[in-house]
């Protein structure tokens, strides 16, 4: 079966804004996020991609669009069901102000059990996400061999929940995983099991140098900003 390419988006406006963006319109790549894109092109080059998959939001779509020009044999697909999770009534709000919610700790917890309000359950997140990419294996597989190369672009706690399904670990231990913008996770799927072969990847490890405030010990919501 295919190797899947998942690509997290650049840094986006919301990141650096400590907004938890989810799917609200006209959320764009700030000029770090832009220059990530930028640089997918060479750090995919030697790989032969058979299909560009993305979730419809402006900041997939952008970071992206280098790819494409480089490669314009190649055609986006968009597919709804690896869009961002639908944050609901949090969709908007300052990540500083939805520590306060007393919803933030089940969705660091135990985030099998999290729905948000006017949104979607992390439960139904996954599950969409990973049906999406049990069918396009299919199709990619049928249309391009079963030693074919194709590519995701999406979004963090979509990414997070992919690769614990591959894993085969419970959701509520999605939130040990992190991607960071425009990393590259790539997951080799066979007939038995799927193997995890890279993990957040940016080639670039600046974000594990230790920063003058140590990390919060809750996973971002929505996947963060990256390295600052």
């Amino acid at each position: 079966m295919p190797t899947l390419i998942l690509v997290r988006h650049g840094r986006s406006t919301a990141n650096t804004e400590g907004l938890l963006a989810g799917r609200m319109p006209g959320v764009a790549l700030d000029e770090r996020g832009t220059a990530q894109a930028a640089a997918l092109p060479g750090r995919l080059a030697g790989l032969p991609i058979s299909e560009v998959v993305t979730s419809p939001l402006q900041r997939c779509r952008e970071t992206i669009r280098p790819l494409l020009d480089a490669r314009p044999e190649l055609e986006p697909r968009t597919e709804d069901r690896i869009g961002e999770c639908d944050y609901g009534d949090w969709s908007g709000r300052k990540l500083s102000e939805l520590g306060d919610e007393p919803l933030m700790e089940v969705v660091q917890a135990h985030p099998s059990a999290a729905a948000f309000p006017g949104g979607e359950s992390m439960r139904a997140m996954q599950t969409r996400a990973a049906e999406a990419v049990r069918e396009w294996n299919a199709r990619v597989e049928r249309e391009h061999g079963a030693d074919a190369v194709y590519l995701m672009c999406s979004h963090g706690d979509i990414i997070k929940s992919l690769v614990a399904d591959a894993l085969g670990l419970h959701l509520d231990l999605f939130q040990r995983i992190s991607v960071e913008p425009c990393s590259i996770t790539a997951i080799c799927y066979t007939r038995l099991r799927p193997f995890l072969v890279r993990l957040g990847d940016t080639g670039d490890f600046a974000s594990l140098a230790p920063r003058e405030e140590p990390p919060a010990g809750d996973a971002p919501v929505g996947g963060g900003a990256g390295a600052p």
